[in-house]
């Protein structure tokens, strides 16, 4: 079982694959659940051209077909919206749900949409963008992820750098775990 990975050195291996490579294109649903597992997700309404063909069976001509009906402003609220874009059976996007994160933002986010940053792949300079983070706070969480591996959730985050609750009620808007 995926649980188990830490005694599994064939799952060490994947595990060691999708925390090192963001692009890594999932083979099978039992990748799947490890990468969900590690707080790997996909918001299908922000999702890009590589998030898309990160997952098994869509084209390059779906992803950007995807892409592009958001782009448009079609919001994705549920997997069969997803697979009715796509005009392909739900049955065949079931094996992907785990990962897919539905997103739902009002619309007056959408005027001014933060551009989220990943802790678990930003370097220094992209932590920088962010308000309230200044250089020391970056610095400390790189080297914390260097050391410790990603950041399992937001709560993970601030238990990790010792994070007031203030501070993490303003930074939740900008990272993406």
């Amino acid at each position: 079982m995926i649980q188990n990975w830490r005694f599994n050195p064939k799952l060490q291996q994947l595990r060691f694959k999708l925390l090192k490579d963001p692009y890594y294109r999932f083979q099978t649903g039992e990748e799947i659940l490890l990468a969900v597992q590690l707080g790997i997700q996909i918001n299908p309404n922000n999702a890009m051209v590589d998030d898309w063909l990160r997952l098994p069976g869509l084209s390059i001509h779906q992803a950007r077909s995807l892409v592009e009906l958001t782009c448009a402003g079609v919001k994705f609220y549920c997997i069969e919206d997803i697979a009715a874009a796509l005009s392909i059976p739900v049955q065949r996007l079931l094996p992907l749900q785990p990962i897919l994160h539905f997103v739902y933002y009002d619309d007056e986010s959408l005027e001014n949409p933060a551009e989220l940053v990943n802790p678990n792949t930003a370097s220094v300079e992209s932590l920088l963008k962010i308000p309230f983070i200044d250089i020391d706070l970056a610095q400390v969480i790189v080297q914390n992820r260097e050391a410790f591996g990603s950041f399992r959730s937001l709560a993970d985050f601030q238990k990790r750098l010792n994070l007031s609750t203030d501070v993490v009620a303003q930074l939740m808007y900008y990272l993406k775990l």
